[in-house]
């Protein structure tokens, strides 16, 4: 079997090292004669599993006590619903800055609960930088702000964390989360879908503090109160369980590897290899501002755009997948997470300089 580069922006590559563990444990989990699959999520080796999971995401972002971690269902679009609920506490307004194609559907699923002030928008620039704070018109009455520190399809990422003062910052990391050290306590609420650099699709990360927890909009469904499933430990409904088997995996995984410092000067190196080949060339082009782009979702365009299937095609055949970029955007991009690689990069910088000599 031979392994190719996989560069999707989600469900994402996964490590080598966790795929070839969970394989191993597939049919036996620990001497249990069962896999993690056919486990009870209330039995005492899931719960084993489930446990560890949390500390050691807890020992890797430094979480503080006063936080909740929760693995939920529903994605980070349930989240879109879920922050206001349970975060108006009482207000109707909220602040939100719009940087991308998941800060606008964030906003859309907001205006079903509250009334949201855009603070600041990239929009007439085609989302290919980060407003400046100084831009930013926050309202004084607003029960959060959110922000999405970085777009997975534009590429655009945030070169600054937002001051907010004493309004909870609430933050969609659903592509950043683990990529590189953060400090949680300059967070309200901290969310993530699972299926970019934590494991896959169908486990949704909450980190919320706990003085944010309890006075959701009457109403609303359970399973929406952030609450409900503190109280639970995440298990008031069947979780996802082997997507948090999985992510507890990815966890250790990390850890062996140095922890997220280290995870950053890797995702630094790789990017920077990236950047640098599509800057050096008069036939590639990065449409994001410098400062404001991403270490994990790269796109570009060649200088020719009815070159683009050919790229794309000569790229799968050596290897090199999920390339195309989003259609809201076009042309290519690369999403470089913390499984990918530093050796797909090198694969990928290689064929860019091939097929810009070949067809430049």
């Amino acid at each position: 079997m031979s392994r190719i580069f996989n560069f999707s922006a989600g469900p994402a590559v996964l490590p080598q090292a966790v795929l070839g563990r969970a394989r191993e444990e597939m049919l036996d989990w620990q001497g249990s004669g069962m896999s993690v699959m056919e486990m009870s999520h209330r039995g005492k080796a899931f719960m084993s599993i489930a446990e560890k999971a949390e500390a050691d995401l807890r020992e890797l972002m430094a979480i503080p006590d006063d936080y909740s971690v929760l693995f939920l269902q529903g994605g980070a679009s349930s989240q879109f619903a879920m922050v206001p609920i349970n975060l108006l506490r009482g207000k109707n307004k909220a602040d939100y800055i719009n940087t991308g194609a998941w800060s606008k559907k964030a906003i859309a699923e907001a205006k079903r609960y509250c009334e949201v002030n855009v603070a600041a928008t990239d929009e007439a620039n085609n989302f290919t930088r980060v407003p400046a704070q100084s831009e930013w018109q926050l309202d004084k009455d607003a029960a959060y702000v959110h922000f999405t520190p970085n777009e997975t399809i534009g590429g655009v990422e945030f070169p600054f964390l937002p001051e907010t003062g004493s309004v909870p910052l609430v933050a969609d990391m659903s592509s950043t989360i683990l990529s590189r050290p953060i400090d949680v306590s300059k967070y309200g609420v901290i969310y993530a879908g699972a299926q970019k650099n934590i494991g896959p699709a169908g486990l949704t990360v909450v980190i919320v503090r706990k003085d944010l927890i309890g006075q959701s909009l009457d109403g609303m469904p359970s399973m929406f109160d952030y609450a409900i499933h503190d109280k639970n430990d995440s298990m008031y409904n069947t979780p996802p369980t082997y997507g948090w088997y999985l992510a507890g995996l990815v966890f250790e995984w990390i850890k062996e590897l140095g922890g997220l410092q280290a995870m950053a000067e890797i995702n630094q190196r790789k990017a920077g290899k990236l950047y640098t080949a599509i800057d050096g060339s008069g036939f590639y082009a990065s449409p994001v501002e410098p400062v404001c782009r991403s270490l994990m979702n790269v796109p570009f365009t060649l200088a020719n755009a009815d070159l683009d299937k050919a790229f794309l095609a000569e790229a799968e055949k050596i290897g090199l997948t999920s390339l195309k970029g989003h259609r809201s955007v076009g042309g290519m991009r690369a999403s470089i997470y913390n499984a990918m690689p530093e050796e797909g990069i090198d694969a990928l910088v290689s064929f860019m300089a091939e097929f810009e000599k070949s067809h430049g």
